[in-house]
């Protein structure tokens, strides 16, 4: 029987992308706010390193989950020696495979530019009050 872990269901993972989409927001919107709405930079501020923190605990659980895999798997050490893989290791080999491909970090990672653009412009362009 496999040690390997199972990939985390996808609503959980788009859960987990949507908290870390959100917080990106709320950080970004902080330059706007203290210029149109000074009384929401503290709450906003608030929700935006709250979500970060359960965001971030998530990835370096999936981080950690990932390279636990790979040190009970031997895998570098076997594929740098040309050993044969046995079935534990091509499960192990797949679930490391497969969590890199549903991960929505590079979607997050876009957002992320790009908010950070668009913020940056509306701050340059838009009127103080």
């Amino acid at each position: 029987m496999s040690n390997v872990p199972k990939i985390i269901p996808r609503p959980v993972i788009v859960g987990f992308f949507l908290l870390g989409l959100l917080s990106s927001v709320a950080f970004r919107a902080l330059i706007l706010l203290q210029k149109y709405e000074p009384g929401f930079v503290r709450p906003v501020w608030y929700f935006g390193v709250l979500g970060y923190l359960v965001f971030f605990v998530y990835r370096y659980y999936i981080s950690q989950r990932r390279k636990r895999t790979i040190a009970r798997s031997g895998l570098i050490e076997k594929i740098r020696a040309g050993q044969p893989l046995t079935e534990d290791d091509r499960e192990a080999n797949l679930y490391l495979l497969n969590s890199i491909q549903k991960s929505q970090e590079d979607w997050n990672y876009l957002a992320i530019f790009i908010l950070s653009i668009v913020t940056m412009a509306l701050d340059w362009f838009l009127p103080g009050k």
